[in-house]
């Protein structure tokens, strides 16, 4: 309205000066884009990634931007004393977020998987900047509750930004440990040699290599034929042999792998390599693991990793294969079919018969041990790059997008440096930053789809309503009340994995109001066919509510008056109906 009567205004003025200037104020200068934050109250730029004390101001400033949506909190201390930040996202104007069903989300356990640091935050600063635009963001937060974890490797995640490192290292966290089993740890770690901040491959001429550069792209080295002479032979990633060993970079930070240390089918490091002492040996997995018993409510989880452009699912080991219930694989399947349709590129997989054995697994931990329905998505897939899924690692289409897309910022070209032991070499080839890690243009649309993912996971963890509540005269005074808890969404309050081990407690629904003489579920109503409950019977303990159905209660009471019944379930969040409704 403001607008058109400026642009009146403008035509008026236009009889006396054509040249007037068009004013324009601060909110008519964006057109607002679909499905994004128009003018967020929190500026953040989503095609980079940011160290640990950059996530920290993120985090702080949505908790101050949105106090009635975010709260920041340390759930604990990783191995070097950082803070291991959680934001809890929710409309707390609705209920205490600790009593609403939950979704759990975490990244970058592996401190070179970084944008799943970005990914989560994303999804954080989406919800409350979205609250007041969508009606479908302010009913889920009213509902819901996001404990959002971006990165639960603080150490790592900055000696791999802020060190020289290669695309794979550190994985681990920062213990130092003695790799190559000579009695001392970390003496032979990666060396900067040529001083660019990446850790790249050396190269050198031999009578006796097996590669050769590619002429028309002399970046590119290629392995001949069998019957072919090379001309290069590969010496590994850059370093020194610093203990005199006979081997270059064998020995620094890394070996153990934090995904290997959760409590659920765990196995030492002679069975899986890359364990550490002991389950929740980690600080940084044992916060985690603290935080997650302490909320039951958390019914749905998401861990970010990368690479490859996957949603997995357990088991991780064939072993454990038993552990998922035919029931739970039917909602497992559900949610991540859609999330194919939602995430191009990326397939849905079982980690041990698509990929390989996993033990100690936090996917594993989650739904063996608390009996959450999780994934895990392997972030960034080369189908972003050109449409086509070439594959991790195939040099091809690696030179292409550095070539077409990245314009030569993803790779070192090769330089010539004269090695205290290898003699004249040649250093080069692609940076730290690239391939595992999305580019910066790629970055926003892919948290934007996983994040996607993660919210239909979300809007389907249980979701509990009271209905067709019926009263019956029974004659003297006593009157027969039934009433039906009706689950809306696709997630069961219990898993099949949490009724097998009792893991969680019975969801109870519980009539207040006239003296209760008999309580009971009603297995079929045609028939009448009820199962009493003798103790307690104005508090009614239910097994399960499956999704997208219905569980019958029954009370015989005393007397005439109101009444109101409550639905108390720790994964279903709670839900109220009362008599005076009826009227």
């Amino acid at each position: 309205m403001k607008m058109k009567k400026y642009i009146c205004a403008l035509a008026a003025g236009a009889l006396f000066s054509i040249s007037a200037p068009i004013k324009v104020d601060a909110q008519e200068k964006f057109f607002r884009a679909i499905g994004t934050p128009h003018q967020p109250k929190v500026e953040v730029a989503w095609n980079r990634y940011y160290t640990y004390e950059g996530i920290n101001e993120v985090m702080r400033k949505i908790a101050d931007a949105h106090p009635d949506l975010a709260r920041m909190e340390s759930i604990g201390k990783s191995y070097e004393g950082r803070d291991i930040y959680l934001l809890t996202v929710s409309d707390f104007k609705t209920g205490d977020p600790d009593r609403k069903p939950a979704m759990y989300i975490d990244g970058n356990i592996h401190s070179n998987e970084i944008q799943g640091a970005e990914f989560s935050l994303y999804t954080a600063w989406y919800l409350t900047e979205m609250f007041d635009d969508l009606d479908f963001i302010k009913e889920l937060l009213q509902d819901k509750t996001f404990y959002i974890v971006p990165t639960i490797n603080p150490d790592a995640r900055n000696n791999y930004m802020l060190e020289a490192n290669t695309a794979h290292s550190p994985r681990s966290g920062m213990i130092v440990l003695d790799n190559d089993g000579d009695g001392e740890a970390g003496e032979d770690g990666f060396d900067d040699l040529n001083e660019d901040g990446h850790i790249t491959m050396m190269i050198r001429k031999s009578p006796t290599g097996r590669y050769i550069k590619d002429q028309r792209d002399p970046r590119k080295l290629i392995m001949v034929s069998a019957e072919e002479k090379g001309e290069y032979e590969m010496l590994g990633y850059e370093g020194i042999d610093r203990d005199g060993d006979g081997q270059v970079n064998e020995d620094g930070i890394g070996y153990y792998d934090p995904n290997r240390d959760w409590g659920w089918n765990w196995q030492p490091d002679y069975v899986q390599r890359g364990a550490y002492k002991f389950p929740f040996s980690l600080p940084e997995n044992r916060a985690v693991m603290e935080f997650v018993m302490d909320h039951p409510n958390i019914a749905g989880a998401q861990s970010y990793h990368n690479y490859g452009g996957m949603i997995l699912r357990g088991p991780g080991a064939e072993e454990d294969k038993d552990t998922y219930n035919r029931e739970d694989v039917r909602i497992y399947d559900a949610i991540a079919k859609k999330g194919e349709e939602i995430i191009p590129g990326y397939r849905y997989l079982v980690v041990y018969k698509d990929m390989y054995s996993v033990f100690g697994g936090e996917l594993d931990w989650f739904y063996g041990g608390r009996g959450v329905y999780t994934y895990s998505n392997e972030l960034m897939t080369s189908y972003l790059y050109f449409h086509k899924n070439a594959g991790r690692g195939n040099q091809d289409e690696e030179m292409a997008v550095d070539r077409y897309l990245t314009f030569g910022d993803a790779f070192v070209d090769w330089d010539e440096y004269d090695h205290p032991q290898f003699g004249k070499i040649e250093i080069g080839g692609f940076k730290k930053n690239f391939g595992r890690a999305h580019p910066g243009f790629l970055l926003e649309q892919d948290a934007h789809r996983n994040m996607a993912f993660t919210i239909y996971h979300a809007y389907h963890t249980p979701k509990l309503s009271v209905m067709d509540v019926k009263e019956k005269d029974l004659g003297r005074g006593m009157r027969e009340i039934t009433a039906t808890i009706y689950n809306e969404r696709l997630m069961p309050t219990h898993s099949s994995q949490d009724l097998k081990h009792n893991i969680e407690r019975p969801d109870y629904v519980t009539l207040q109001g006239p003296k209760v003489v008999a309580g009971m579920v009603v297995e079929n109503e045609d028939f009448n066919k009820v199962e009493e409950q003798v103790n307690n019977p104005d508090r009614i303990a239910v097994k399960n509510i499956p999704g997208m159905e219905a569980v019958k209660v029954r009370w015989v009471v005393s007397g005439g008056g109101k009444y109101s019944i409550d639905v108390d379930s720790a994964k279903g969040g709670k839900a109220s109906w009362s008599s005076d409704q009826k009227r």
